[in-house]
């Protein structure tokens, strides 16, 4: 079983507003807004695999992330597991709760470890109640998210592994910020939903062409540019919707 997260103790206001510049929901509400909301939030740091909401059962928190990456996967009957989304500090992981809802038939999980900043679900409902300004950015990014999964899907029935192993890479790349960061080849094989030696295979390829460099479960981009070109269309697709709506 997975653990939880750690808690992490509420920092003063001046505290979190030095660190909200990572997430770009935060960043775009009125400072009045934005201020109130800050009041409410925890800052949370995660490790790898460490859950924020499990299938089925009730959502607590939703959670603004400043690093990091999360995954929204979807359990299968026969114990696949296949992603239909990532968060970063672009966006929040709790969309079911923004839309009305307790729960959701999926997980989200952190697979590459960050910060966040958390609050309660019940909380976050009455500050979307009181906010204009925080609705409209939640429906802005809740339209870039649902492009995401709907370009995912496409990109999953239509490209080739190594386009879509590129594609990952960078939208993680994009999010953590860093050049380097974890993540083992078990991990991106169900976020592909394939088997780890077609990913061993898509890396090493990857690889070869000196586009990155993969050792003991960090990953390494050795040349952006060529690995974007590597990708396939749904990597500047989704990024430019990200772009037209958050600004």
């Amino acid at each position: 079983m997975r653990s939880r997260p750690k808690g992490g103790r509420p920092l003063g206001e001046a505290g979190v507003v030095a660190r909200t510049h990572s997430n770009r929901l935060i960043t775009a509400l009125p400072s009045t807004d934005r201020k109130r909301l800050l009041k409410a939030l925890q800052p949370v740091s995660l490790t790898v695999r460490q859950p924020l909401y499990d299938a089925r059962e009730p959502i607590k928190f939703v959670c603004f992330p400043l690093s990091g990456v999360y995954s929204i996967v979807s359990n299968m009957t026969d114990g696949g597991t296949v992603e239909i989304a990532t968060v970063g500090n672009e966006g929040m992981v709790g969309i079911p709760v923004f839309l009305g809802g307790r729960s959701t038939p999926d997980e989200a999980f952190c697979q590459v470890p960050g910060d966040l900043l958390r609050m309660r679900a019940a909380r976050f409902r009455a500050e979307v109640h009181r906010s204009p300004a925080l609705r409209t950015v939640m429906l802005r990014y809740t339209q870039a998210f649902i492009h995401q999964v709907a370009q995912h899907a496409a990109c999953n029935g239509l490209h080739s592994i190594v386009e879509r192993c590129a594609r990952w890479l960078l939208m993680t790349h994009d999010r953590v910020g860093l050049d380097e960061f974890v993540l083992t080849q078990e991990s991106l094989a169900q976020m592909l939903g394939v088997r780890r030696a077609t990913v061993t295979t898509a890396a090493g390829m990857l690889q070869r062409t000196g586009l990155i460099r993969y050792t003991r479960g960090h990953i390494t981009i050795v040349d952006q540019k060529k690995l974007e070109r590597a990708s396939c269309e749904c990597y500047r697709t989704i990024r430019r919707e990200y772009k037209r709506l958050l600004g």
